[in-house]
């Protein structure tokens, strides 16, 4: 659930190991819910990751990633209220 209350759109998957850290997506997203790491991986470089929160599902990120497979975006079916 997102800090808002509001529930998940999407959810976010990075490619850690194969992610340059170039922060494309990071400067993309408009709920910024993706980040730098502060370690490194296994190239030496900061991969993004997601915050697991507040994702709208939009695909910008996957978009402007230059790594094929560096990031992948699940857009979440809404639940009909009973």
């Amino acid at each position: 659930m997102a800090m808002t209350g509001k529930p998940d759109r999407g959810s976010v998957e990075v490619n850690a190991e194969e992610c340059k850290g170039c922060g494309l997506c990071v400067d993309a997203c408009p709920p910024k819910v993706l980040h730098l790491a502060e370690g490194l991986n296994h190239y030496g470089y900061r991969p993004a990751f997601y915050a697991s929160m507040g994702c709208t599902g939009c695909g910008i990120c996957f978009f402007v990633c230059p790594e094929p497979g560096g990031i992948r975006v699940f857009r979440l079916d809404a639940v009909a209220a009973a």
